[in-house]
C-alpha cells in the first residue's frame, strides 16, 4: 500500500511547543504539545521534540510517510537555518536543522515563527487573496510577519521583521533582550502580568488579583478577572491595548496594509484586547489611512497558523514550488 505523505508542523513558542501533522491538502490530522522550558539548553529540548515527533508519529500515522518537518520559531533564520539569540530562550544561536538532521532523515526547514503564521494565514486563513498585510503573534513574547505586495518580508540577514523589539518607552521595562523599553515587555502575555503589577501599585482598587503572585499569574487569569469586571485587569487591557494600537498605527504608515490580523495566546482574551486596541488604532493612524485598515482576529488556536505556514513552506521546499505570491525561497534557493 502506498502511504500518504505527512508533514510534521512545529510551532516553538516561549511557553509550550505545539506539534501538528499536516495532510497533502493542509487538513490538521493529529498532533500533541509539550512545554519549551525556556531555561533548559536547546539539545536537551531537541531531544525532548524528536521524542515527542516520533511517539505522536507512531501512535497516529501507521497510514502516512513523514515527509519533512516544519519548524516556526522566534529569531530564526530561514535562510541558515539557524535560531540566533531568542531573546525568550535562553539557547543562543544554534544550527537548529543541523540538530534536527541528527535524528531525521527527511528535509527540514525553520522560519521565523511570525513569518509561518503570516504564511498559515496568507495560505488558509483571513488573508487568502491579500498583497498587503501584517500578522502580529502575542504569546510569551511579539512578533510580525509583514507582507507586501505579495512578499513576505525577509530583509538583508532573514531577521526582518522583530516589532516586539521596537523600543517604546525610554528606559523602559527591562526586556530579555538585553534592552529596555521594548514592545513586547508591554504587549505580550508576560506584559500583561507586568502591567497588572505595575498598576497594582499605582491604584487602590479592590481586585481579586492583588492575591496572586507574579509567578502564579497567567494570562488566563487576566482575562477571567477582566469578565468578571476586575477594574485592575479592565485597566491592563485598555492600556495594552492603547500601546499596541500606536504601534501597529506607525506600522501602516510605512506598510499601508489592508489588515492587521492578531494571532497568539493573548489574543484569546477576544474583544478585552481588540477593541481598545481598534480604538488606539484609528485615533493615531494616520488620516489618509482612517477607517481603511482592518483589525483582525485569527480564526487558528494553538500556534496553528504557524504550524500550517512552516508545513506550507517545507511542502513547496520538496516539490520544488516557489509561491509565486509569497517569496517562499529555502536557503539552498536564495543563495
Amino acid at each position: 500500500m502506498n502511504k500518504k505523505r505527512i508533514i510534521a508542523g512545529v510551532d516553538i513558542g516561549g511557553t509550550n511547543t505545539v506539534i501538528g501533522f499536516i495532510g497533502e491538502d493542509g487538513d490538521y490530522l493529529f498532533g500533541s504539545s509539550i512545554l519549551t522550558s525556556p531555561d533548559e539548553e536547546a539539545n536537551k529540548f531537541i531531544v525532548r521534540l524528536t521524542n515527542e515527533i516520533n511517539l505522536v508519529f507512531k501512535e497516529y500515522g501507521e497510514n502516512y510517510h513523514l515527509g519533512g518537518i516544519g519548524i516556526a520559531a522566534p529569531s530564526a533564520n530561514q535562510f541558515q537555518g539557524t535560531i540566533e539569540s531568542p531573546s525568550n530562550l535562553k539557547w543562543g544561536n544554534v544550527n537548529f536543522i543541523n540538530m534536527m538532521k541528527e535524528y531525521f532523515d527527511v528535509p527540514i526547514s525553520i522560519v521565523n515563527d511570525a513569518n509561518a503564521a503570516a504564511i498559515g494565514e496568507y495560505e488558509y486563513g483571513l488573508a487568502k487573496g491579500m498583497k498587503n498585510f501584517i500578522v502580529i503573534t502575542l504569546g510569551t513574547g511579539l512578533g510580525s510577519g509583514i507582507v507586501v505586495d505579495g512578499n513576505l518580508l525577509y530583509g538583508e540577514n532573514g531577521l526582518a521583521g522583530e516589532l516586539g523589539h521596537t523600543i517604546i518607552e525610554q528606559d523602559g521595562r527591562m526586556c530579555n533582550c538585553g534592552r529596555t523599553g521594548c514592545l513586547e515587555t508591554y504587549v505580550s502575555v508576560t506584559g500583561i502580568r507586568r502591567t497588572i503589577f505595575d498598576l497594582l501599585t499605582r491604584y487602590n482598587y479592590p481586585s481579586e488579583l492583588r492575591d496572586i503572585s507574579f509567578n502564579q499569574l497567567t494570562g488566563e487569569m487576566v482575562t477571567e478577572h477582566a469578565k468578571k469586571g476586575d477594574p485592575i485587569a479592565l485597566k491592563a487591557f485598555d492600556f495594552t491595548g492603547e500601546v499596541l494600537g500606536k504601534a501597529i498605527a506607525n506600522l501602516v504608515a510605512c506598510f499601508t496594509s489592508e489588515a492587521i490580523i492578531l494571532f497568539g495566546g493573548l489574543v484569546e482574551s477576544g474583544d478585552l484586547l481588540i477593541e481598545p486596541t481598534k480604538f488606539y488604532f484609528e485615533k493615531n493612524l494616520l488620516g489618509i489611512h482612517k477607517g481603511k485598515v482592518k483589525i483582525l482576529k485569527s480564526k487558528f488556536e494553538n500556534g496553528m497558523a504557524a504550524i500550517l505556514g512552516a508545513s506550507s513552506l517545507i511542502t513547496k521546499e520538496i516539490d520544488k514550488k516557489v509561491s509565486f505570491k509569497l517569496n517562499h525561497l529555502s536557503a539552498v534557493e536564495k543563495q
